[in-house]
């Protein structure tokens, strides 16, 4: 048994057991008067040697009765706890997932979300626990660690026995959108677990912790996590599969009418039977355009049963200013995240391009196949004296000392200074992997790709490698001062690119990615994933509003760059900077893994299966206190009673 406020008990005793008492010693006050004889009043002289200050208190059953209540009010105020386990102290780790299917709104238990009612089991889990508290009778306390995980993991308390502070942790996990993944919270719990203390023999002086997860299952990367057998305890939150998603939506301009946009959106049904619902098309708030689409159950038509059924649906619309579209399903069910999805609309504009070169027809013919407004096409000398401004610059195995801030588009040797390092050439090279689902490379296939030489690039942590070849980077995004360089570390010449399609492929798809995307900021993001702005004043102060942000306020940096990271919440973000228009940017789930909300009733892993615990999570402790409050009622009653039977006597 433990005391959970025992210091509150003493200290209410302290005081209300003494003031009991003193009731007793009280001496009565009575109005003085004269009789003729005290043959008669006998019993009054006896009450009043009775009533006299610091007499000895005699037998008294209302006494008696008035301090066992008393007594069992106070042991109640103290919280006693009787644990039903035995065995020494042990150490747990509570994994509690955040991510974007715990939202689902299908627990009947009084929770809201899947992550409220994983919440409301983790309190259980840690009042559960034993304490070392004042009157304990256990010799060591559990002691508990609360990791939260998404995307990423995050360690809302570090072990300790204190349940005030676990209980805390607990409730200031909040909901995110961003998808599930779980050897980070593994490798965090498994490294903060490791016991500080060594016995004789290099073994540990604690017992390893235990991993409590509480999550629905929908882990994207199980098959990465390493846990020992036993070490793992699985807690399968949620009810239903069913839901209705936009798991794909994507708005272009037409390159040859910038004015015409097409929509383009995909629907999943993740229940066994058909749903008939409405998409909707909104532009700035003003419906457009409305459909009715019924999407088949998963596995119909005799595909995967594990694949959701998918319905597409195209929208047209001629727009020519910016402007934020929207395309909703309007069934409710129980994930409302995945129900809309944003886009944001660029202003139609052309790209006007410096191809910078000593002669290179082929990378000409493939810059003029894009839909430019302008080509200038420039000598590696006279590059200095270029005063008009170009939206992008293509500098063809040319690498100037001064750089304007732009938008690059670098084949062959790096320019200095912005923190590229070449280490020489390397011969014969063959591509090995390269990013199919970057702007930059989408329908590009690179397989064929060799170059006969290549510049060793060697890049700093924050470039974005693109493409592989055997022995060092080929393709690579990086930010400087400002601008945009994407790098392409050979010269075409030297290579068979040429002659390959995705050549005039990639050159289209790198325009457009720096013109429209890359240049301005990536509008269009996945939950998590950051707002990166260049190109702007330096040490200015931007303004944020969005989802759960309202009036945040964040400076750029010295060199003009602004970095928003809390993006958790699908939705459309703003952000407004002085003397300038705000700024929109579209944040969607768009997962249709996270979207596929069917609890998983065993996850496998590294080590093996897991199998979800029977049953929910239950106290493994009685609390006291209950029957000490109605044991003093039942006091209460009793002397009550006995106190009008002595005075009927």
């Amino acid at each position: 048994m433990q005391w959970l406020t025992p210091l509150t008990a003493v200290y209410a005793a302290a005081a209300a057991v003494p003031l009991l008492l003193l009731l007793y010693f009280l001496k009565l006050k009575r109005a003085e008067r004269l009789v003729s004889c005290t043959l008669l009043w006998k019993r009054a002289v006896q009450d009043l040697q009775v009533n006299a200050p610091f007499q000895k208190i005699r037998r008294n059953i209302l006494l008696l009765l008035q301090l066992l209540m008393l007594f069992a009010i106070l042991a109640s105020l103290g919280r006693p706890v009787l644990s039903l386990m035995a065995g020494p102290g042990r150490r747990h780790v509570l994994l509690i997932d955040r991510s974007a299917s715990m939202t689902a709104a299908d627990i009947d238990d009084g929770s809201s979300t899947r992550l409220e009612a994983a919440k409301r089991q983790a309190r259980i889990f840690i009042e559960s626990l034993r304490g070392s508290e004042f009157f304990s009778l256990t010799t060591r306390a559990d002691q508990a660690m609360v990791v939260a995980f998404d995307k990423g993991a995050k360690v809302m308390c570090n072990f300790t026995s204190d349940k005030g502070q676990l209980l805390a942790a607990i409730d200031a996990i909040t909901p995110s959108h961003k998808s599930s993944s779980l050897s980070e919270a593994v490798a965090i719990a498994q490294a903060f677990a490791q016991s500080g203390g060594e016995e004789a023999n290099n073994r540990s002086a604690e017992q390893k912790a235990q991993l409590i997860l509480f999550s629905d299952g929908r882990i994207h990367d199980t098959d990465q996590v390493a846990v020992a057998a036993g070490g793992l305890v699985f807690n399968c939150i949620g009810q239903s599969g069913d839901n209705v998603a936009v798991t794909a939506m994507q708005a272009r301009r037409s390159y040859e009418n910038p004015e015409e946009v097409n929509v383009f959106a995909t629907v999943s049904n993740y229940g066994d039977e058909p749903v008939t619902t409405d998409v909707q098309m909104s532009l700035d708030g003003d419906v457009r355009a409305v459909r009715s689409v019924t999407i088949p159950p998963g596995g119909a038509a005799g595909g995967d049963s594990n694949q959701p059924g998918r319905v597409a649906v195209n929208f047209s619309l001629t727009y020519a200013e910016a402007g934020l579209l929207e395309v909703r399903q309007l069934k409710t069910d129980t994930l409302s995240c995945d129900d809309a999805a944003w886009a944001v609309l660029p202003q139609p504009k052309r790209l006007s391009v410096l191809l910078v070169t000593a002669g290179n027809m082929i990378l000409e013919s493939a810059l003029k196949a894009a839909p430019l407004a302008h080509l200038e096409i420039c000598p590696p000398e006279q590059f200095a004296e270029v005063e008009q401004l170009f939206d992008v610059i293509v500098l063809d195995d040319f690498a100037p000392v001064q750089l304007p801030r732009c938008r690059y588009l670098v084949f062959g040797k790096p320019p200095a200074d912005i923190d590229v390092k070449i280490e020489g050439l390397v011969q014969n090279q063959v591509m090995v992997d390269w990013q199919t689902r970057h702007p930059a490379l989408r329908y590009a296939n690179l397989a064929n790709l060799f170059a006969a030489e290549c510049y060793e690039m060697n890049l700093p942590r924050d470039a974005d490698v693109l493409a592989e070849f055997n022995d060092t980077a080929a393709i690579a995004a990086l930010r400087r001062a400002g601008s945009v360089f994407l790098l392409v570390g050979f010269d075409v010449l030297k290579t068979n690119w040429p002659f390959e399609p995705s050549f005039v492929l990639f050159c289209y798809n790198a325009l457009a990615f720096m013109g429209v995307e890359f240049g301005v900021g990536q509008n269009n993001l996945q939950a998590g994933e950051p707002i990166v702005l260049d190109g702007l004043g330096p040490e200015a102060t931007a303004q944020i509003n969005g989802p759960d942000i309202s009036g945040a306020k964040i400076q750029t940096t010295p060199a003009g760059s602004l970095r928003v990271p809390y993006t958790d919440k699908v939705g459309v973000y703003n952000i407004a900077l002085a003397d300038q228009p705000p700024r929109l940017f579209a944040v969607n789930l768009l997962d249709s893994a996270e979207s596929d909300i069917e609890p998983v009733r065993e996850i496998r892993m590294s080590g093996g299966q897991v199998h979800i615990q029977a049953g929910s999570v239950a106290r493994a402790n009685l609390p006291l206190w209950p029957y000490l409050v109605g044991s003093a009622l039942l006091l209460a009653c009793l002397e009550w009673l006995v106190y009008n039977s002595k005075v009927r006597i």
